[in-house]
């Protein structure tokens, strides 16, 4: 299926729902999506699209000086492109971008996946540092490009579940890559001034984050949900990437109960 520029994009066999266009988090890619998601939201009726921010696709050089409105720029590009707007889906970083872009892309409804914490990052890496300080290397580690795959029993504990394969766990992270410096600079200061808050019954809102996420822990996905007024959810047994662990398929059918009670 063609879709907007820059995404990956399956068309549903019987298009009954919004189209959905998923935004992926840091240090990964649209690729994160197709894994798992595209084809099974496509099967339930919705065209997906995955879209892969500035510098972050197959063989692209990364964009060190990318901001995180420069992200905003590409989801209101690809949102534009769709006959329609698109439910708007973000993991991680991707969910701050989308809390900047929804209201402008007019968005129908949005999910917010493991948010980067309205604190922003450096509350998160404070807490990281403090309470795991040999995985918090390993992380800047991959942002300082050396490689991923160096300590991955390291890197699982903060991205995957134990219960993911071995296999799978290098495969992944052999595509991950550096992230924009200046993105993470963006995110790493308190993101209150800058996300655009959901009134009450403006649009549904999706708040849900991983039970077993060292990142994020349930308590800033509880701020990020308190920010906008709801109550947030959590899946078992999952880690940050939620959408590649084993278990997700739980996330999954935790957005399509929700797709399906709001009505899109």
């Amino acid at each position: 299926m063609a879709g907007p520029a820059r995404c990956l994009s399956r068309k549903a066999p019987d298009a009954t729902g919004r189209p959905l266009l998923f935004v992926h988090g840091a240090f990964v890619g649209a690729w994160c999506w197709e894994a798992h998601f595209l084809d099974f939201f496509s099967a339930l009726g919705h065209d997906c699209h995955a879209l892969n921010l500035r510098g972050h696709g197959d063989g692209e050089i990364g964009d060190d000086l990318a901001s995180v409105d420069d992200y905003v720029v590409d989801v209101l590009l690809a949102a534009e492109a769709l006959p329609v707007p698109p439910v708007l889906i973000g993991h991680s970083m991707g969910a701050a971008v989308v809390q900047r872009a929804w209201r402008r892309a007019r968005a129908p409804a949005l999910a917010l996946l493991a948010p980067v914490p309205p604190q922003g990052l450096l509350a998160s890496s404070a807490f990281l540092a403090m309470n795991n300080p040999i995985l918090f290397n390993e992380i800047n580690k991959m942002q300082n490009g050396m490689s991923v795959q160096g300590e991955p029993a390291l890197l699982r504990q903060a991205i995957f579940s134990p219960a993911l394969p071995e296999a799978e766990v290098l495969r992944y992270l052999s595509r991950m890559r550096r992230e924009s410096t200046r993105a993470l600079m963006d995110l790493s200061w308190p993101q209150y001034f800058w996300i655009d808050r959901v009134r009450e019954a403006e649009v549904p809102l999706l708040v849900l984050g991983a039970a077993d996420d060292l990142l994020f822990p349930p308590p800033m996905v509880e701020a990020s949900a308190a920010l906008h007024n709801v109550n947030a959810g959590f899946v078992p047994g999952v880690a940050h990437a939620m959408m590649l662990d084993t278990g997700w398929r739980g996330v999954a059918e935790r957005i399509v109960a929700w797709l399906r009670s709001c009505g899109v």
